[in-house]
Order: C-alpha cells, then structure tokens, then sequence
C-alpha cells in the first residue's frame, strides 16, 4: 500500500501562484509514476499533470502547460505542483495519485487539497 496526503491549497487572486504538496508513504519503492488531477463542482476528474519517479520525465494537459510544474524529491518520496498564473478555471480539488511498478492505472490517490481561484 501507499499513502499519499497532499497539502498547500487556498485561496489565491487570478494571476498568483500556489505550490501543492504530496508525501508519499508506505510502499514508495514500488510506485513508477506520480500524477496530479483536479475536480471542480458538477465536472469530471480531469489530469493535470505527471511525472516518472525515475527520471523524472513530466506530462502535462493541454491546460495547464506553461503555468503549471511538476517536480518531485525522490529522497523525501515528495512530489510537488508549481502553479503560476492562475485563473478562476484552475479552481478544484486537487489530488494526486501514484501507480506501480507495470501498471498503467493509477491505483492509490490522496484526499485533496482545494484550490480556489478568484477573479
């Protein structure tokens, strides 16, 4: 099992920035990939962002890119979101997920942390 808390949401004017936060626990050395998603009210959960535990390679939606970053502390078992210029649109849940090792689907998420976008 893995255990994934995400932390750092809020409230933040269009145009700023907030660094989102995931520990990842427990099983860490079996996970391949970390991703990021986000859900607002009345839509569907929609990715936002991923990146390989090893190298570190990154995918991102169409969205999201050239605002957003994802890194991650492979030591601290620690993955991040770098979100800069954010608009009213970018305002949801934000979750992230982990997969295994061989597995395309991604098998543990965290609870989510809001982020909320005024304009």
């Amino acid at each position: 099992q893995v255990q994934l808390v995400e932390s750092g949401g809020g409230l933040v004017q269009a145009g700023g920035s907030l660094r989102l936060s995931c520990a990842a626990s427990g099983r860490t050395f079996s996970v391949s990939g970390m991703g990021w998603f986000r859900q607002a009210p009345g839509k569907e959960r929609e990715f936002v962002g991923s990146i390989s535990w090893i190298p570190g390679s990154t995918d991102y939606a169409d969205s999201v890119k050239e605002r957003f970053t994802i890194s991650r502390d492979y030591a601290k078992d620690m993955m991040y979101l770098q979100m800069n210029s954010l608009k009213p649109e970018d305002t949801a849940l934000y979750y992230c997920a982990a997969r295994e090792r061989g597995k395309a689907n991604y098998d543990y998420w965290g609870q989510g942390t809001q982020v909320t976008v005024s304009s």
